[in-house]
């Protein structure tokens, strides 16, 4: 069975469902493919950065966003060793909501699709797993899908892979991508939160161990992170020993690391920083992790994701709704994200370097390093993590066409 749309969007994730949602509202015929059921898995980045924040005001939905469930940050606080230090305060942004929202994704995602239902041209397909491509000649014309009901072939004016960073799309239109490394894995847990706990969302490094726990309401998010490689070498020294390191490094009654039940409520996040050389070939464009993928220092990936379906919109909304998209449309994506991008990763791989590798290999005791004092410390400079952290290199915003269109 064939189908036919004028774009076909690999991916339910941030990337894929507000890329879908604006070419909808532009007026532009689009299907969203996720390969799941729902959106209900666990431990996925729950990070609504401001810059995200903005996008929902400046398309007038910012009052019902907030209307979900979360907390919000509005500052971030790290331990290194006995020094506490306060390392981004969003209270100077520029912006209405000086804040990070912590909210689980499902329920972002959720919101997304609510709001593209609204738009005749929208069309969200559920338990529907894009694998491979469809060319005409060097041109892909259309993605592979396996339903419930079988396999279906949609054709589309263009094809977008938002589908992660194990991409099958990606490998299958030939592009190839720079891996960066990475010196970490990270060990995803929930430990229940009770009313006498800080409200602060915060990170801890000392000898040997970095630890970073997200306020979320009645639980925390914890994030335990490892040397690159030692999820099997954890595990195999035993589920006590765990949550023995766990208490180790909790800001109240050790004895709260037991309530992690067991291993299956552990999930590992293997992490990957790279970036494809390019993003497009006639008829195909990557954006989000299925482009770049980005470490989880700072919980930028969503919010980088989000942005470039933003750009992604704004540059390829009109050639798509007058059927005159080009090659060279494709390539404008790129240029528009490949800066903000770049300098993300080369920002979070000093990161890894001379803070988290360096921790995670120290014996003897940990202060922090010379260049987060001085970020913290002096007055004006203490303003560039938050700007940086809250709103990125060069963000990204709707167009006023886009804002006043109707879906029509």
């Amino acid at each position: 069975m064939d189908e036919r749309v004028t774009c076909c969007i690999a991916g339910g994730g941030p990337a894929g469902m507000m890329l879908g949602v604006l070419l909808a509202r532009a007026g532009v015929a689009v299907t969203v493919l996720e390969k799941h059921k729902d959106f209900l898995r666990d431990f996925r980045g729950d990070t609504i950065h401001p810059s995200t924040l903005q996008l929902m005001e400046e398309l007038g939905w910012l009052d019902d966003f907030l209307k979900l469930p979360h907390q919000e940050a509005k500052s971030i606080y790290g331990q290194f060793g006995d020094t506490r230090l306060e390392m981004a305060n969003f209270s100077h942004l520029p912006i209405t909501t000086k804040f990070i929202a912590l909210m689980p994704q499902w329920d972002f995602l959720n919101f997304l699709a609510e709001k593209g239902r609204a738009y005749p041209k929208f069309s969200l397909w559920m338990n529907a797993e894009a694998r491979g491509l469809v060319f005409d000649g060097d041109r892909v014309s259309g993605v592979k899908v396996k339903t419930p009901e079988g396999a279906v072939t949609i054709n589309a004016d263009l094809v977008v892979a938002a589908d992660g960073r194990s991409s099958v799309l990606r490998g299958a239109a030939g592009l190839v991508s720079e891996d960066f490394g990475a010196p970490m894995d990270v060990m995803w847990f929930r430990l229940p939160r009770l009313p006498p706990d800080t409200e602060e969302t915060q990170g801890r490094f000392d000898a040997g161990h970095i630890f970073v726990m997200l306020q979320r309401g009645d639980y925390w998010q914890c994030a335990y992170v490892i040397p690159k490689g030692g999820d099997a070498r954890v595990r195999a020294a035993g589920l006590a020993a765990f949550r023995k390191s766990v208490g180790a490094l909790l800001p109240f009654d050790a004895k709260r690391a037991d309530a992690i039940p067991d291993w299956d409520h552990v999930k590992l996040l293997t992490v990957v920083v790279d970036r494809l050389k390019t993003w497009a070939r006639p008829g195909f464009l990557c954006i989000g992790d299925a482009a770049h993928a980005m470490s989880p220092v700072g919980g930028v990936g969503i919010n980088l994701a989000v942005q470039d379906a933003v750009a992604a919109a704004n540059l390829l909304w009109q050639p798509l709704k007058t059927g005159r998209l080009t090659f060279e449309d494709l390539e404008a994506v790129q240029k528009r994200r490949e800066f903000p991008t770049r300098a993300t990763q080369r920002l979070q791989l000093a990161v890894q370097n001379a803070v988290i590798a360096k921790t995670l290999s120290a014996s003897g005791p940990i202060t922090p390093p010379l260049i987060i004092r001085l970020l913290t410390r002096l007055p004006f400079v203490s303003r560039i993590p938050a700007r940086l952290l809250g709103l990125g290199f060069r963000p990204e915003h709707v167009t006023e066409a886009i804002r006043n269109a109707k879906g029509a």
